[in-house]
């Protein structure tokens, strides 16, 4: 049994997740969330990309009421995201929030923290209780010396404490560190504390390149520990591709079915086509297309049909033709700019085979 299997079961609008339930794809917003419109067709665009939680920031009383009309125009789960004001957490959760993100340290004295609590226990509004490596209380990092693994972890139990001792215990917990190892360490010690869901990513990962590289390394080492039950990948970019990366990193450890997966060769001095384009091209095609298989490019006829054995189908290009590769064999000569067309063909009629 991994430790996402026996956490506890926490519902968060229509969804579901602890228990062994499936790890969700969270995102979160970039537009101003007073602005509506911008929001509501951002928050779409990211649930047809395959995030299945989206969070907002709520810094303001206007971006709090702002929820209630944005909650009737998605279809997926709404989360707030809260600091310093009590008050917003309250209103954000009169708006329709589906669950709230706190840090009890920063929220104020306890009894501003038991108004969001009393509203979230009548409400049956699950709570994340958000610490991060820079957020840690000034006597933890005077006493270690630092921020450490240690008391990052120390820090989310308190602020866990906070809540429970009022007695609610719908929360989820997230610990977040720019540093990878550091993170999966911090990650490897909570779990040994708590049998809470844990929202995992590394925060304030870097640009496209940059984080898309330490993220993936990062959630890879601690979800194939067993850890994780809500997954965000954090970029300076597109939120689209954040979704794009949590999904594809989830499919890669085995952990999401569904989609197609698209391999192809790093080419070489044999390569005779554009196979660099051809291949982002397959990607950005079959985006759309709802099968859950395996798709070949590549960029030799020489060995691509050898290459290609283990695909569900693939293209190999050569000077001027290409060829359709099934299960490994050869069923189709065609010319290079029909390549695209062709395999596009072959996988929109897939089941009707």
């Amino acid at each position: 049994m991994t430790y996402r299997e026996n956490t506890k079961v926490v519902q968060i609008g229509d969804r579901v997740i602890g228990g062994g339930h499936p790890i969700l794809i969270q995102s979160m917003t970039n537009t101003k969330t007073e602005d509506v419109a911008a929001t509501v067709r951002q928050i779409q665009a990211l649930a047809a990309a395959g995030c299945d939680i989206i969070r907002c920031a709520v810094p303001t009383m206007e971006a709090a009421q702002a929820l209630k009309e944005i909650k009737k125009q998605i279809s997926i789960p709404l989360v707030a995201d809260i600091h310093f004001d009590y008050r917003l957490a309250i209103a954000a959760m009169e708006a329709g929030a589906d669950k709230i993100r706190i840090n009890p340290g920063n929220i104020g004295d306890t009894g501003r923290v038991r108004a969001v609590v009393s509203v979230a226990k009548e409400r049956g509004i699950p709570i994340r209780v958000g610490v991060n490596s820079g957020s840690l209380e000034k006597e933890i990092v005077e006493r270690d010396g630092g921020v450490t693994p240690e008391g990052i972890v120390e820090s989310a139990l308190r602020q866990t404490a906070v809540i429970e001792d009022m007695g609610y215990d719908n929360l989820v917990i997230s610990i977040k560190a720019s540093d990878v190892m550091f993170c999966v360490q911090a990650h490897r010690l909570l779990v040994q504390k708590t049998h809470y869901p844990l929202h995992v990513g590394i925060t304030e990962s870097g640009t496209l390149y940059s984080g898309n590289i330490k993220s993936s390394v990062g959630l890879g080492i601690i979800l194939s520990e067993g850890i994780g039950d809500t997954i965000r990948v954090s970029l300076t970019g597109d939120p689209v591709e954040e979704v794009r990366t949590a999904k594809l990193i989830l499919r890669t450890l085995g952990l999401r079915k569904g989609g197609i997966e698209v391999v192809s060769c790093p080419t070489c001095g044999r390569t005779q086509i554009d196979l660099i384009g051809l291949a982002n091209q397959v990607e950005r095609m079959v985006a759309d297309i709802p099968l859950d298989i395996k798709v070949a490019v590549m960029g030799c006829v020489v060995n691509g049909p050898g290459e290609a054995k283990e695909a569900d189908i693939g293209i190999a290009g050569g000077k001027g033709v290409g060829l359709l590769i099934k299960n490994g064999e050869i069923i189709r000569k065609v010319p290079e700019q029909e390549l695209l067309m062709v395999l596009r063909s072959e996988l929109e009629h897939w089941n009707q085979e």
